[in-house]
């Protein structure tokens, strides 16, 4: 048997394709977006997947200020942090994130989904979030993804 057939394909950071994409978050609900956008900048849709690499791509979100969540989660969701001082817990619903900037809830869901390391804060990155369907990356050429299409 031919042993050489069978080795195991690791991606490092000059053999990755990284690509751009433009995902659409109107009318998406706003943790199924964010776990697909998760998968996407580590790369888990590849086939060339490495763990411990940044083999994703980088990832424009628009329409950020349309993303759905159902129920009362606007108001009764909530999201604690501490200052590290004591009587310092502070705590935070979607609805004050959403005031401040789209880009803050999206962001802090996202950073939830990806690992806690050095890679992740590296991943995290690659994502740019804007509210409207303008944005400034068209030299890159990004391609549009229906991430519906995407499990």
């Amino acid at each position: 048997m031919n042993t050489l057939s069978y080795k195991t394909v690791s991606a490092n950071s000059a053999t990755a394709t990284k690509e751009w994409v433009i995902v659409d978050a109107e009318g998406q609900h706003l943790g199924r977006l964010c776990s697909k956008v998760a998968k996407l900048l580590r790369g888990k849709y590849k086939p060339n997947f490495t763990p411990h690499v940044d083999c994703g791509d980088n990832v424009i979100i628009i329409n950020a200020d349309k993303v759905v969540l159902t129920g009362k989660k606007w108001t009764d969701r909530v999201y604690l942090s501490y200052t590290g001082y004591p009587g310092g817990q502070r705590s935070m619903t979607p609805e004050r994130l959403m005031e401040k900037g789209s880009s803050r809830l999206l962001l802090k869901v996202i950073k939830g989904m990806l690992p806690k390391n050095r890679l992740g804060r590296q991943l995290l990155g690659n994502v740019r979030i804007y509210d409207g369907t303008e944005h400034q990356h068209e030299a890159q050429n990004p391609r549009k993804i229906d991430i519906n299409t995407l499990k």
